[in-house]
């Protein structure tokens, strides 16, 4: 386990439902397809595989925006999913569609609510070579994000949400959830500066409340190599419950004092776990 304060690195040792196409492309960069030197055999068996980030709850591509550009700058190709953020199965259905967009290997990257999509929509692909959970949700089959955010002590989300009821087209009633503006960066994005907390709070995306409750069907860190980046300062997800995810899942992980807008916060430290991963699949 990597654990990271005030800007030092200290190394220890630690085992460490469908949705349309188009919506989940809405993202999709044409820099998605990884591609190799022209005539180059060498090249293609070394070729940097295709990063795929999924978004969790509240936020939205941009969330990633800082992790994009360091990326870019050492030569990955990067798409930023659309995460419709309806439920699990059908997000992970949406999900899909960009993986089989994407030629050749990919690392899957989830922030938050992504985990649990990225933990489906990775199972039996055999070219995603590498899990990557950022602050996430690392749910084995028949648990939901709620009773592993209640595992234990710490998460002040519930007194944070602004829920919002609304008509569904068959007449029934749904509800979505968003975080109060006025408490949006002290319980997402503490350490992001004020006025980018205000635009991430004015720009986030809401999750459906039944998808909290959905139950996971599968585990694709079960049999992929996974990393786990785990942050401490965390009001979502306590740090807790991502140790107990983290040490289940037997991944390789990093804890940084920060908060759950980690991605937005510590760019290049997520950035530098991704490529660890990155590397490790042209091993």
């Amino acid at each position: 386990m990597v654990s990271i304060k005030g800007g030092r690195k200290r190394l220890v040792t630690a085992g460490v439902s469908t949705l349309t196409a188009g919506l989940a492309l809405g993202a999709f960069a044409l820099s998605g397809t990884a591609s190799s030197a022209p005539g180059s055999a060498e090249a293609g068996r070394h070729a940097k595989p295709t990063i795929v980030l999924e978004h969790g709850a509240f936020a939205d591509g941009s969330s990633w925006n800082g992790v994009i550009a360091e990326l870019h700058a050492d030569g990955y190709p990067v798409v930023a999913a659309a995460n419709p953020l309806r439920g699990p199965a059908s997000d992970a259905a949406a999900l899909r569609t960009v993986l089989d967009h994407v030629e050749g290997p990919t690392v899957l990257v989830g922030h938050s609510y992504g985990g649990n999509v990225i933990s489906q929509a990775a199972t039996d692909d055999p070219e995603v070579r590498a899990l990557v959970y950022v602050a996430a949700f690392l749910p084995a089959p028949g648990e939901n994000a709620l009773e592993l955010t209640e595992k234990y002590p710490g998460s002040t989300l519930p007194d944070a949400l602004d829920p919002v009821t609304y008509r569904q087209a068959d007449g029934s009633t749904a509800t979505d959830l968003y975080i109060q503006q006025d408490k949006f960066r002290r319980q997402f994005a503490a350490d992001v500066p004020a006025r980018q907390a205000a635009l991430m709070a004015a720009a986030q995306r809401p999750i459906a409340q039944a998808a909290l409750a959905e139950k996971a069907t599968s585990a694709a860190w079960k049999s992929k190599p996974t990393w786990d980046i785990v942050t401490t300062r965390d009001l979502n997800i306590p740090a807790a419950v991502q140790r107990f995810m983290a040490q289940r899942a037997h991944a390789r992980t990093t804890e940084v004092a920060a908060s759950h807008s980690v991605a937005v916060s510590h760019p290049h430290l997520v950035a530098e776990v991704i490529e660890q991963a990155a590397r490790a699949t042209v091993r």
